[in-house]
């Protein structure tokens, strides 16, 4: 016999087949490979590809486009230093001389309750506290990115750092900060650049579904179109003023802890993001969203590269960019029926940029440039989108507020 039982003998059909057909991989361009990897974006699973063989591992730290899912959070109990000087920033910042008091209280109740949630962000984007892997060696700079089992062990800096010709990131925390009730909206975009460019709030105090009438037909699109869009010679009557109800029940101190929360939890977001842009030069886009789906924060390559230049103000001691003076416009309705019979109860649109912006370009804080309005609808997707663009028709009203 020419080997065991069960085995090709050397050099037979099996073996030489092999040799013959070689790896197909091998023969496919870089380019053709970057592009493969770059469809994929996942950074667990290009960590995976890193390891089948030395040309992967050469290739995947070229990759320009990744995505970073945060699936590890690890918390731990906030020192009484930091929640107390983070009070003290919020004391020290009043938002405006009228009700100076009764906001700087409300700042004080909305910090309280999202410390621990930043500080537990701090810990998922620093990459000095986030690393919980008890290994002492941290990897040699010319590592692959971390493998699947290491990634959730890592900050998302570590994770990118052997990545050399980023362009677009998106990282996604695991949740959202701000703690909810259940059945309430509240989602917000914002940009930045060295400090916030805008930022849209979409909040309702309860979402429902309306039920449909017995023995009705299914409404049409059109149908559903035009109860999403009332008729604009009712709004006068409707809007002559904000309803009774938005003062007596809690509705505006409500709406105020909704923007103040979204842009402390913006700006903390921000803050931390300054080690993964310092180390990546070539980013050109970058998202950082929440599997809860409540907050977005965007930054394009000119924000990205005014970051670079001019450092970001901190707020105070806390890990937080410090908020400008800012300008806002809200717009309310008690309740819209949205596409599909979704209805929105106190539903509130809050769209925020700098005071000074607003002053140099003029047209108030709706209109952003050569855009106009359209980065206000442009922050949510249906049927949100839906939402905003009826509160828009309604009555104006404007706030501001004092850098924080």
């Amino acid at each position: 016999m020419e080997g065991r039982e069960g085995w090709p003998p050397r050099g037979g059909v099996g073996e030489s087949g092999v040799e013959e057909e070689g790896d197909q991989f091998e023969r496919l361009p870089d380019e053709v490979l970057l592009d493969v990897f770059g469809r994929i974006g996942d950074v667990k699973a290009l960590g995976r590809c890193a390891l089948v063989s030395r040309r992967f591992h050469a290739l995947v730290p070229l990759v320009d486009s990744v995505f970073v899912r945060v699936d590890c959070v690890i918390s731990d109990d906030p020192a009484p230093s930091s929640a107390g000087s983070t009070q003290a920033a919020a004391e020290g910042g009043p938002p405006t001389a009228r009700g100076r008091g009764a906001l700087a209280h409300l700042a004080r109740l909305v910090l309280g309750g999202i410390v621990r949630p930043i500080q537990a962000l701090g810990q998922i984007l620093s990459p000095a506290s986030a690393t919980v892997s008890r290994r002492s060696a941290a990897a040699p700079p010319t590592a692959p990115p971390p493998t699947a089992g290491d990634v959730s062990h890592h900050s998302p800096s570590e994770v990118l750092r052997s990545f050399k010709e980023l362009r677009r990131l998106r990282i996604e925390l695991p949740t959202g900060e701000l703690g909810i009730e259940d059945g309430v909206l509240l989602k917000w975009k914002a940009d930045f650049g060295s400090t916030l460019g805008s930022c849209v709030i979409l909040g309702a105090s309860s979402v429902s579904s309306k039920p449909p009438p017995p023995h009705a037909t299914p409404p049409s699109t059109a149908a559903d179109s035009s109860a999403a869009s009332p008729d604009s010679s009712r709004e006068p009557d409707e809007l002559g003023n904000i309803p009774e109800s938005l003062y007596t029940n809690g509705g505006l101190k409500l709406r105020v802890v909704w923007t103040i929360s979204s842009l402390i939890a913006a700006s903390a977001r921000h803050y931390l993001l300054q080690p993964i842009i310092a180390d990546h030069s070539t980013l050109e886009s970058l998202d950082l969203t929440d599997a809860d789906g409540q907050g977005v924060l965007t930054m394009d390559k000119r924000q990205l590269q005014e970051l670079r230049v001019r450092p970001v103000s901190a707020s105070g001691n806390s890990h937080r960019t410090l908020m400008p003076a800012l300008s806002m416009r809200l717009w309310y309705a008690p309740h819209i029926e949205l596409p599909g019979g979704q209805l929105l109860k106190g539903a509130t649109l809050v769209a925020i940029r700098p005071s000074e912006d607003v002053l140099r370009e003029g047209g108030g804080v709706e209109v952003a440039g050569q855009t106009g309005a359209s980065w206000i609808l442009d922050a949510f997707e249906e049927p949100y989108r839906t939402a905003a663009q009826v509160l828009l028709k309604r009555r104006t009203y404007s706030l501001e507020m004092n850098s924080f």
